[in-house]
């Protein structure tokens, strides 16, 4: 319900509950007069604001564009005050690995805001040390139907990973797990220039990489490029391995079903070990920048920007990515491709599950339905019947990020993709809704050429005829998507183990690709194991024993 507007109730808030008592008053039979108890909130006096605070990482880059805006008063935070009554607060803001350490000491310290996004780990921290609510009767009070149906759209498992002992202890800030679908993410210019075909085969593609290390494809004439882009963080949505290893049937992070019909972990198999081995012959022979172990996503991407890099791996917003070279070289061009294999079989595209944090509402905060009242209304002002997409999503700056709840639906993009199509075969606008009808504008912005076209590059770039969605489309036609297998809440030894697993696991990969000898695989598996690996694969398939229990 909309509360009263801030410009009304001159009179104060004390004047207008005095006038309140005085007009509720009847006389009696003296003549005086006596206060009527009302049972009904005094109309007309708007309520104070509900305060919810939370804690957010920044980003600087974002509100710089966005002048008038911060991230306490926005379009976001004034919507959710003039249509809820709730006022966001921060307790503080902190950027990158500082707002992860920030976070870690704040929850051992239990100083915690009303409302925290936390992994599964600290979930259960939080709900062993007492410090979080129950919120299973909150959410299903408040939630709207619309919020309901879009939260489930990835199934039960979000939901499942947020309860704990029956209980749902915080709301899945649910993912998309076919929105990771990789592609490959090529310089078409530099495979034009050099008289080379679209990789088909993993073969194709190291020989691509190959030549755009060797065969000077800005022709500059000096041996200043490489071939694959890369970061310190490895199985990043971008410039990660995930999607080359997919290509010899390795998959680092997923649960997999054997020819047995057990679930194992895909970061310890044979596969993996063939995969790094590639890896390392690219970095010695100089296809990777010799310096991506120190090297974050945005120093990474300044090497693209800057022309000295061929192609990478990455989601369907990787356009976006390499849309940086054309500030410096507007004849360079992008496409996506198919990611490719290795084998006589057809790749298979990993799809992990895509739920891995979760907001949870501190123990003593007394308006926990506030959380859903703004999960609501960020979904309806995006996606809903009163959807205002060019104002509350997309400018094209993406505004959704200054609101502190980023819910969405996640078949979102491919149904603005599927819209775009219709609208491409038939000629009828009528069939694109708000984001469908958004990204056609920006693509006609580009199409147009003029001085601005590059608005929507990226935008044609994954959501064109050729784009990254119509790869993605082709995955779906061949069966070629492999979902996560394990889908039931974090196991106990997930909680206490996982993390600690999972950075030796990264960093037994990342020395492999700078040249330790491949043995150390052999010795991190058993590593893995003995650290509680082979206890957490019982506790999974005693999961999966009891999901196929008639």
């Amino acid at each position: 319900m909309k509360v009263a507007s801030r410009s009304k109730g001159k009179l104060g808030l004390a004047a207008l509950a005095l006038l309140q008592v005085l007009l509720s008053c009847d006389a009696n039979s003296n003549g005086t007069v006596k206060p009527v108890a009302s049972e009904e909130p005094t109309e007309g006096i708007e309520p104070l604001p509900i305060e919810l605070s939370f804690v957010r990482m920044t980003e600087d880059d974002l509100i710089l564009k966005l002048p008038g805006e911060t991230l306490e008063d926005n379009r976001w935070t004034r919507l959710y005050e003039d249509e809820l009554g709730i006022r966001i607060r921060y307790e503080w803001v902190s950027k990158g690995d500082l707002y992860d350490q920030k976070l870690g000491g704040a929850l051992a310290s239990g100083a915690i805001p009303d409302v925290v996004k936390v992994n599964a780990e600290q979930l259960r921290t939080l709900h062993n040390e007492g410090l979080i609510q129950e919120l299973t009767e909150v959410y299903d009070q408040y939630a709207s139907p619309f919020t309901k149906t879009i939260l489930n759209q990835e199934g039960s498992a979000p939901f499942q990973r947020a309860t704990i002992d029956g209980k749902l202890m915080a709301i899945p800030a649910t993912g998309s797990s076919i929105e990771g679908a990789k592609y490959i993410w090529i310089r078409k210019d530099w495979l034009d220039r050099l008289e080379l075909d679209p990789p088909r085969t993993m073969n194709d593609l190291l020989e691509i990489s190959k030549a755009f290390t060797e065969r000077d494809p800005d022709g500059n004439g000096r041996d200043d490029t490489y071939g694959i882009a890369l970061t310190r963080s490895l199985l990043a949505p971008l410039m990660g391995i995930s999607g080359l290893l997919a290509g010899y049937e390795a998959y680092p992070t997923m649960w997999l079903e054997d020819e047995d019909g057990q679930l194992v972990y895909g970061g310890i198999q044979p596969q993996m070990r063939e995969a790094l081995l590639v890896l390392q012959r690219l970095y010695k022979d100089g296809q990777i920048d010799p310096e991506f172990g120190f090297k974050n996503s945005v120093q990474e991407e300044k090497l693209i920007a800057d022309g000295k890099i061929g192609l990478f791996y990455g989601e369907q917003w990787g356009s976006f990515l390499a849309q940086a070279s054309r500030s410096k070289d507007p004849e360079s061009d992008w496409q996506a491709y198919p990611i490719v294999s290795a084998t006589s079989e057809p790749v298979r595209v990993p799809l992990p599950l895509g739920t891995y944090q979760y907001l949870a509402v501190r123990k003593d905060y007394p308006h926990p339905e506030a959380l859903i009242k703004l999960l609501n209304l960020h979904l309806e002002k995006n996606w809903g019947e009163t959807a205002e997409y060019e104002k509350y999503y997309s400018t094209p700056q993406p505004v959704w990020k200054l609101s502190p709840v980023t819910p969405y639906p996640a078949l979102k993009n491919l149904e603005a993709f599927r819209q775009l199509e219709q609208f491409r075969s038939t000629g009828d606008r009528s069939v694109l809704k708000a984001e469908a009808k958004a990204i056609q504008k920006y693509i006609e912005i580009y199409e147009a050429g003029k001085e601005n076209r590059d608005a929507g590059w990226g935008w044609k770039k994954t959501y064109g005829p050729d784009g990254a969605f119509s790869i993605l489309e082709q995955y779906i036609r061949n069966d070629q998507l492999l979902y996560e297998r394990f889908l039931g809440p974090q196991t106990s030894t997930m909680i206490e183990k996982q993390s600690v697993l999972y950075n030796l696991q990264i960093e037994t990969y990342a020395n492999i690709i700078l040249g330790r000898p491949i043995e150390e695989f052999d010795r991190f598996v058993q590593d893995w194991n003995s650290l509680g690996g082979e206890r957490m694969t019982r506790e999974v398939n005693e999961w999966l024993r009891q999901s196929n229990a008639p």
